[in-house]
């Protein structure tokens, strides 16, 4: 703190030790309170950022488990992946399908007339701007065409322009010159390209390939799409078709089979990948909820000992995992063996008695994760009003303790202040008393020469 430094010249007293003893001493009741509240502020608020990532990590890996059918337990199985492959979605259930896939869906083409000059062909000779349309489901995509423009330059600002539209241009060279070839990603009957405008580059332009459907058969029944990424075939299956089905030396058709069988492989490792998503939670809620022993017997809390909220948070969850859920015959995550330490309460596996109950009831483990009141479902609903990211119990209290630390900010600034005005007038003060006794001594020494002159004088007489 800045401040006059007071020596006590004309006292011969520490004024400046005497200040600064008055001053810290006003000072140190309200800075220890201060010093303390924002200790306590800043690692509470440390540690509920560490708690709100960690579950924030959580219920991002619950959705995944979601939407990667972790608990689908399904080995799927394509006996022919050059003619398609297939993965699984929500709902999908065991089953085996035949498949003959007779037609791959394909997308149009279009090339113009040959340039015969190559790629660098003059298309608009012309002193003003033209424009080359292409249509596709009745929507126009225009391209400006400027003056001297080159087949390359309009192939470039296809690409630039529209490639998010899904198209795609690029030149074709042969002996006789260069034409430009239009693709789209789209694909089935409908989706036809076509050219117009005025810069005469869609004049004799020619259908390459047309758009056509996919067509194929499924257990027999007879289908199209417009893609080869077909969704909804077949419940929560998804196929990607690869290529036609091949004939044998009778010219007949081999069928792929597509099967989805109950997989005890597949289960158990989305149930370990749960019990790791778990305890990296529970790891980090231990570590700020902990209470530490010292080597001379003390203990030493954590910035979250004895939170009322964190209780609350872990019981949530904890009675969730406990509850019975499912339409199996075993209902619970203990019957497929998973364990809790009595040391912190993190979760394992027992092989022994997974492999058991696997043996024989695999498929039930899906039911107790699975559904609108699966495990999964219901501890996404009960961690849901601690994480929600401005109104959740985490971010409230983040909140309430960023609002406090600048408070207490606003405190020391005001302490600060006070103890500087404090300081200057007890300088002031210590400054005048010694200025005052500097004048005594002054005076002090004026009569006692006085004195002694006119003693001085009676003696010589």
């Amino acid at each position: 703190m800045a401040g006059t430094t007071v020596s006590g010249i004309g006292s011969g007293i520490d004024t400046q030790a005497i200040v600064k003893s008055l001053v810290d001493a006003q000072r140190a009741p309200k800075q220890a309170q201060i010093n303390t509240q924002t200790l306590k502020a800043t690692t509470t608020l440390s540690s509920i950022g560490k708690i709100q990532a960690a579950l924030d990590a959580f219920r991002g890996a619950l959705t995944s488990m979601t939407t990667g059918n972790s608990f689908g337990g399904l080995a799927l199985k394509s006996s022919d992946e050059k003619v398609a492959t297939i993965t699984a979605g929500a709902g999908a259930a065991n089953g085996t399908f035949r498949l003959e896939v007779g037609q791959l869906a394909s997308a149009s083409k279009v090339s113009t007339k040959v340039y015969a000059g190559g790629a660098t062909s003059v298309v608009n000779p012309g002193t003003s701007t033209t424009t080359l349309s292409i249509t596709q489901n009745g929507k126009a995509h225009d391209v400006s065409i400027p003056a001297g423009a080159t087949l390359q330059d309009v192939r470039e600002s296809i690409n630039s322009q529209f490639g998010t539209a899904g198209f795609s241009a690029n030149i074709l060279t042969d002996a006789s010159g260069s034409r430009l070839v239009i693709t789209s990603t789209k694909m089935g009957v409908g989706s036809d390209i076509t050219l117009g405008g005025n810069s005469g580059i869609d004049t004799g332009y020619t259908v390459v390939d047309p758009p056509k459907n996919a067509e194929y058969k499924l257990d027999g029944i007879a289908m199209t799409s417009k893609s080869n990424d077909i969704t909804d075939a077949v419940s929560g299956l998804n196929i990607k078709l690869v290529g036609t089905s091949p004939k044998d030396s009778k010219d007949n058709v081999i069928e792929t089979t597509l099967s989805l069988t109950t997989s005890a492989t597949a289960l158990k490792s989305g149930l370990k990948g749960f019990i790791d998503t778990y305890n990296a939670l529970l790891k980090v809620v231990n570590e700020e909820t902990r209470v530490t022993k010292n080597a001379d017997g003390t203990v030493t809390a954590a910035a979250l000992t004895g939170d009322a909220s964190m209780r609350a948070l872990m019981t949530s969850i904890r009675e969730e995992m406990n509850a019975l859920s499912g339409n199996g015959t075993m209902k619970s995550l203990a019957a497929f063996g998973v364990t809790t330490a009595q040391d912190g309460g993190a979760l394992s596996l027992d092989d022994k008695k997974w492999d058991k109950a696997a043996a024989t009831n695999a498929a039930d483990l899906t039911s107790i994760f699975n559904g609108k009141n699966g495990l999964i479902a219901r501890l996404q609903n009960v961690t849901e009003p601690f994480a929600k990211a401005a109104t959740g119990t985490l971010a409230e209290r983040s909140k309430t303790l960023s609002e406090s630390l600048t408070k207490l900010k606003s405190e020391q600034d005001t302490l600060d202040t006070r103890m500087e005005a404090l300081q200057k007038s007890l300088q002031d003060k210590y400054n005048n008393m010694d200025s005052l006794v500097t004048q005594l001594r002054q005076q002090q020494n004026n009569v006692l020469g006085t004195l002694n002159a006119l003693n001085n004088a009676k003696s010589d007489k």
